[in-house]
């Protein structure tokens, strides 16, 4: 039988709604000991782009994806130093109310939440199969999370709490049943949640009451970009090696000029000497803000 070659990795096609950013900045790469994190709002640096009817896909509607457009907002990033963008999968942090069974199927073992305990950006998300394929994290006692341990979950619908007779005294009388209305429960059924076939008393932990708990998408896989602003680029550095310049010769004004022939940088060149008129420095001054500009470009050339 012929073995065919297959791909396994798409594109994530997300929202920004399901992308947290979190930021940290540092003036150069040696200061490593102030490291302050700061959030950003995806909603407002991230931009996905869209098919087009040239790309084959539904214009203005279909999100093309894996390919997005990151704006860097003035306010944020307006200091020299070096950027860390921190893009992974939004966390929702909430509670679980209960680790219950349902009625109807005493052996399917799930976490029940609380919408009311759910923060209200993400409560959108707690809809009926709103939840499949997210993953769980568990929070100890001390706010601290337990490291490497996750469940995925594979259902998620509303119930509600039903009491329910049982002659087996240590077994919950509370039990949960699917319902569609008038309901703030969701029951999530997760994986793994079975004991083994060779083991069966071997449950598999999957929370307890009361325990915090993360919820996470599982689109994308989370990215680091570095992003380091200067004072010069390409460009910049380019204006100063090939760009047009002129030297006054009476007042000794240098000035440079961008492609436009705009005045981009003037220096006053002058010369120290000693007592005896020898030359001692030659000086390139930078006039900073004080730009004299009569020497324009234009106005010299013609």
């Amino acid at each position: 039988m012929a073995t065919g070659t297959y791909g396994t990795i798409r594109p994530a096609d997300v929202s920004p709604e399901d992308v947290e950013i979190i930021m940290n900045y540092t003036p150069s790469r040696d200061d490593t000991e102030n490291f302050v994190l700061t959030k950003l709002n995806s909603s407002a640096i991230l931009r996905p782009y869209f098919n087009n009817s040239s790309t084959g896909g539904n214009a203005g509607v279909e999100i093309l994806g894996g390919l997005y457009n990151l704006k860097l907002p003035a306010d944020q990033f307006d200091k020299i130093g070096i950027y860390t963008l921190y893009v992974r999968p939004a966390q929702i942090r909430t509670k679980i109310l209960d680790c219950g069974v349902l009625s109807s199927l005493p052996n399917v073992k799930g976490l029940v939440f609380d919408l009311n305990s759910v923060p209200s950006d993400y409560r959108n998300k707690f809809v009926n199969q709103g939840l499949a394929g997210f993953r769980i994290e568990y929070l100890n006692d001390d706010g601290t999370k337990i490291p490497n341990f996750f469940r995925i979950i594979t259902s998620s619908f509303f119930c509600e709490a039903v009491v329910q007779n049982l002659t087996n005294t240590s077994q919950k009388a509370i039990r949960y049943r699917y319902s569609e209305t008038n309901t703030n429960l969701m029951f999530c059924t997760v994986s793994p949640s079975s004991s083994p076939t060779n083991k069966p008393n071997a449950t598999p932990y999957i929370g307890q009451p009361a325990q915090n708990v993360i919820i996470t998408n599982t689109f994308f896989n989370p990215i680091t970009i570095d992003i380091e602003m200067a004072e010069h680029d390409f460009s910049t550095l380019a204006i100063a090696l090939y760009g047009n310049q002129t030297k006054s010769m009476d007042d000794g004004i240098y000035t440079l000029y961008d492609t436009n022939d705009n005045i981009y940088k003037q220096y006053n060149l002058y010369e120290i000497r000693d007592q005896f008129n020898h030359l001692l420095y030659e000086v390139r001054q930078d006039r900073g803000s004080n730009i004299d500009f009569s020497k324009n470009f234009t106005n010299i050339t013609q």
